[in-house]
């Protein structure tokens, strides 16, 4: 036996237990790996201007820290307090009044109102109590989950960025391929992955100030609500229409007929259409010709199955993870396409 071969037996071994020797930390440190790629031209503009390394480390963490860290907390903790305040006949009184409403919409819209009327007699309000009134539980102890995978995730991005060009190029040096191929490869996937990473970070904070800062001078919760709608926007399609749709029959059921007017109007003009037809495309193509080292054509209905996918099957990193695996692949495809090409060249 040849000792490479021995080698290679080994090595997928320890590749197993090592495995599953870090399991419970995989998804951190995947997640924190491609944050790493992701995040690597910004790192290195940065170390240029501080000619340090670990400073620019140190920012780029403390940054994604804020970014992701701080914002979704915000979100935990307040809605955590909400439920556990609610008072319970107060979600009585407010079911009555939605009754009310329906018993009092004309018969001139008959369908509805028995719709809506065999519905609200279906739902099992006492039921309906208890979960929401648990939910504040639920969310603070899940918080505490959710922290120590954020802070995994951070530690492990600083490490990973820190030795990033040491272990590139190591791993470069490793693969079975040309060098050019291998830069090629690792290049590719970066360049999309920072396209797509940025892009949807500036978007989803532009369109989270937009509708935060609106719904203030409806006296609501307008840090809260922007920060909910820069995360609801990383859904494509019906993102931004989860948000403020609920505030519309809120504002409905209240009476406020014309407050829904303006914030739906609103919501579809200046975010659906401006920010994320008109904006959005103007983001990726900037962050795409001044960020990335190679610009890369970024093909948006790739981003849009990618990012879909990401979060149905990871949740909340599935917006890194999806488009990064698929990435990958095509690379992928496009190397064995050219080694294929080679090998029927040296036959023919």
């Amino acid at each position: 036996m040849r000792p490479i071969y021995f080698l290679i037996f080994i090595a997928a071994i320890t590749i197993f237990f090592m495995v599953e020797l870090f399991n419970p930390f995989l998804k951190a440190m995947f997640v924190a790996l491609l944050l790493a790629v992701a995040t690597n031209s910004l790192t290195s503009f940065i170390e240029l201007r501080l000619k340090s390394r670990a400073i620019s480390t140190s920012i780029m963490t403390f940054t994604l820290g804020a970014i992701f860290f701080i914002p979704v907390m915000y979100c935990i903790f307040s809605f955590a307090n909400f439920f556990n305040h609610i008072d319970q006949q107060i979600l009585v009184k407010s079911f009555q009044n939605v009754k009310l409403w329906v018993e009092n919409i004309s018969d001139d819209f008959l369908f509805l109102k028995q719709q809506l009327n065999q519905i609200l007699e279906k739902i099992d309000f006492a039921q309906v109590a208890k979960n929401i009134l648990s939910i504040g539980a639920y969310l603070g102890k899940n918080s505490a989950s959710f922290m120590i995978d954020m802070v995994m995730i951070l530690i492990f991005f600083f490490f990973f960025t820190l030795y990033a060009k040491g272990l590139s190029t190591y791993i470069k040096d490793l693969l079975p391929i040309k060098k050019d191929d291998s830069i090629t490869l690792f290049y590719e996937s970066s360049n999309v992955m920072t396209v797509v990473l940025y892009s949807i970070l500036v978007t989803a904070i532009f369109e989270g100030f937009l509708f935060g800062f609106f719904l203030t001078f409806f006296r609501y919760d307008g840090l809260l609500l922007g920060v909910l709608y820069g995360f609801a926007s990383l859904i494509p399609v019906v993102g931004g229409i989860i948000m403020w749709l609920p505030i519309v029959i809120y504002e409905v059921v209240t009476g406020s007929i014309s407050n829904a007017i303006v914030i739906a109007v609103y919501s579809i003009l200046m975010i659906s259409i401006f920010a994320d037809t008109f904006a959005k495309p103007i983001i990726i193509k900037y962050i795409n010709q001044k960020i990335v080292k190679t610009p890369t054509n970024v093909n948006e209905v790739f981003i849009f199955f990618s990012i879909v996918a990401g979060l149905s099957t990871f949740g909340f990193w599935g917006m890194i993870i999806g488009p990064a695996m698929v990435t990958f692949f095509i690379s992928i495809m496009h190397l064995i396409k050219k080694y294929s090409d080679e090998i029927k060249d040296d036959i023919f």
